[in-house]
């Protein structure tokens, strides 16, 4: 309710009264800017500087004050309706939803071919996260992974991401928590991961493989698909044949019906 938003208190320039503890400085400002754009609803399509006021008990000089910054930076457009970067995010997001709701029956249909465990993740801060899983449904020992679990930086999914990322940032800043020399040879491998479409994974785990390939969404880079087996079962640095011809297949026939 639009009353609940005055119980915080504010100093008398109109700004959020800083913690008790301390001024959290930055964090502070974010946490301002979503109370903001927390007040977008079906029937607010756009702000005012009347209404960030009213709500969030502002004085509508502050009030103006952080319309403008978030049009500057791109979260409000002209009009303080939703800006380019919200726009952004929304694409993002209906990419990611897409892909969750098509990928389970095309790695149903890849781990039934090959018999082989089909592991599916996005880019998280430090890795690739695990997000779905199709398990082998032959054999008395199946090779798994809990959806959640935070990738390797040399796992063959975070390879796969990092190589087709279009934020140089990103890869830099990963690659920072390896040694120069070793972060040198990790980009060249990220470089062949671009020309295969395919990485293997790094782990040194004895008797294990992976391998990954990409899924592409809209205008980048939209997720790993992997599989994971023995090492008689997968090939480490194998670029064709079955099973990795299936895999490619498999991630070309996602990318397709989610790309536009």
């Amino acid at each position: 309710m639009h009353g609940e938003a005055n119980a915080e208190p504010v100093d008398r320039d109109g700004d959020f009264a800083p913690a008790a503890e301390a001024d959290r400085g930055p964090i502070q400002s974010i946490e301002r800017a979503a109370k903001v754009l927390s007040l977008f609803d079906g029937d607010t399509p756009a702000l005012t500087a009347a209404t960030v006021s009213e709500r969030l008990g502002l004085n509508r000089t502050t009030a103006h004050r952080y319309l403008q910054a978030l049009q500057s930076s791109g979260f409000l457009g002209s009009g303080y309706g939703p800006g380019p970067l919200l726009d952004q995010l929304a694409a993002v997001i209906s990419g990611r939803q897409q892909i969750l709701t098509l990928a389970p029956a095309i790695m149903r249909d890849l781990s039934d071919r090959t018999g082989l465990t089909v592991v599916l993740s996005f880019l998280g801060r430090s890795g690739a996260v695990v997000t779905l899983v199709e398990e082998a449904s032959a054999g008395t020992v199946v090779l798994t992974v809990r959806v959640g679990t935070v990738l390797e930086l040399k796992a063959a999914q975070t390879r796969v991401l990092l190589a087709f990322q279009s934020d140089p940032a990103v890869v830099s800043r990963m690659l920072a928590r390896l040694a120069p020399e070793e972060a040198v040879r990790e980009r060249a491998q990220l470089a062949s991961v671009r020309r295969d479409r395919l990485a293997w994974a790094d782990l040194g785990q004895v008797g294990l493989a992976s391998v990954a390939a990409p899924i592409f969404g809209r205008s980048d880079i939209g997720a790993a698909m992997a599989m994971i087996g023995t090492t008689a079962t997968l090939s480490p640095g194998q670029r064709s044949g079955e099973p990795v011809d299936s895999l490619r297949q498999a991630a070309e026939k996602l990318s397709s019906l989610v790309s536009p």
